[in-house]
Formats: structure tokens, sequence, C-alpha cells
């Protein structure tokens, strides 16, 4: 009954109509399903165990979100952190930013409020077509808006779509799979090892060609620029 207490009338209603118990109800479930999602992925996750783990009865959970597809979907939603932490990692001196987006992306997983609904995504995006085509939008698209100030030149787009895979694969190993000795590692420990192959791809060609130009040098005797 204590559902029936939280959306019944005596409560009233905020200026758009929705009562206040009914908004912990609806926050109560999606908290659930995130945590639900992340444990057991899509397949594993049924809606009476979001039910049972939120407390409510299954009834309220088809009437707040329809579906467990549905349900998925709203929480797949990711926390505006993660790309806020991302773009201010991105803006300052391009050395060292490969370190600044490593540090801010764990940041973010570490975050116990963050990391149920990136791990729904992640452990689910092989499997589901809606995970998988988040992870895509975000790897294609949200991820290179977030990095646009800190890389330049032909092939941005590749070097996004890296930078994402080696974000996420870090995300996946250490908190899903937990491969140790990753999975404890102190996160400084991890951001200087990690955040250098980072620094690679935001570099891209330009380490490449500094190092061409100085085995050009050598191999010519030493000659200076024209």
């Amino acid at each position: 009954m204590a559902e029936e207490a939280e959306t019944g009338t005596g409560q009233g209603k905020h200026a758009g109509g929705r009562r206040p118990g009914e908004t912990r109800t609806r926050v109560a479930i999606l908290d659930a399903a995130r945590a639900c999602f992340a444990e057991r992925g899509f397949d594993g996750t049924s809606l009476r165990w979001i039910a049972e783990t939120a407390g409510v009865d299954q009834a309220l959970v088809h009437h707040f979100y329809g579906s467990k597809a549905s349900l998925f979907v709203k929480a797949l939603e990711l926390p505006e952190r993660l790309w806020n932490a991302l773009g201010e990692a991105s803006v300052g001196p391009r050395e060292g930013v490969g370190e600044r987006l490593v540090r801010a992306h764990l940041s973010v997983w570490d975050d116990a409020a963050s990391r149920p609904a990136l791990m729904a995504m992640v452990r689910s995006a092989a499997v589901h077509g809606d995970a998988g085509a988040r992870l895509r939008e975000i790897a294609g698209g949200v991820l290179g808006r977030v990095l646009v100030a800190a890389l330049d030149g032909a092939d941005v787009e590749l070097r996004t779509s890296l930078i994402a895979t080696q974000l996420i694969g870090l995300s996946l190993m250490r908190y899903v799979m937990l491969l140790e000795p990753l999975a404890s590692a102190d996160t400084e420990a991890v951001v200087r090892q990690y955040g250098a192959a980072v620094q690679a791809i935001v570099d891209g060609g330009d380490g490449a060609a500094g190092a061409g130009t100085a085995e050009d040098g050598a191999a010519g005797g030493g000659g200076g620029r024209g």
C-alpha cells in the first residue's frame, strides 16, 4: 500500500500536474532498472526483478514505462556529467589532454550515481540493438562534438572513433569484466599509462611526422631546413 500512499491525492500535485509521490516512484523504478540492467544486461533482467528491487508492484512499472524495451531505452540515458567532464578535459593545452580525458572518464565511472547507466549500455551493447545504437551514436557523434577543442586534421572522425574505443574498452575491462590488476589499480597509475595511448591518437600524424623529419635529417647528414 506504500505505492497507494505515495500516489494518493492527499499529497497534492506539482505545477505540471504530477504528484510528488509519482515522481519518487518513477525515479525509484528507473534507478532500479539501471542497477538491474547493469548487473545482468537486457536479456537477464525481468520487469518483476526491477519491481522487487524498486520495492513497488510490477503493475506500476508497466504503468510508468510500458514495456521492458522502453524502460531499457530510458535507462540508457547517460548522465550529463559525462559530457561536461570530457568537454572540460578537452579544453586547454594540447599537451596532456590524453591524461585529462582518461582522468575525467574514470571520474564519471567511479561515481556510484553515474555508473549503472554506463554499465547497462556497455554490458548490453553487443546483444541489444538500442544499446548498440546508443554506443555508436556516442562514439561517432557525441564524443566528436565534445573533443572538437582537442582534435584537428583531416582524419578527425577516425581519431575520435579510436579515442572512443580506448575509453570504452578501458571501462569494459576495468568496471564490467573486472580484469585484474586493472580493476583494482590506482586511478592515477591508470591515467599515466593509458593517457599516453590516448595522447598519441590526439596528436595523430604530428608525432609521426616529427619522427620522420628527424630520421630524414639523420639520413641526410643532419642537413637543416631549406
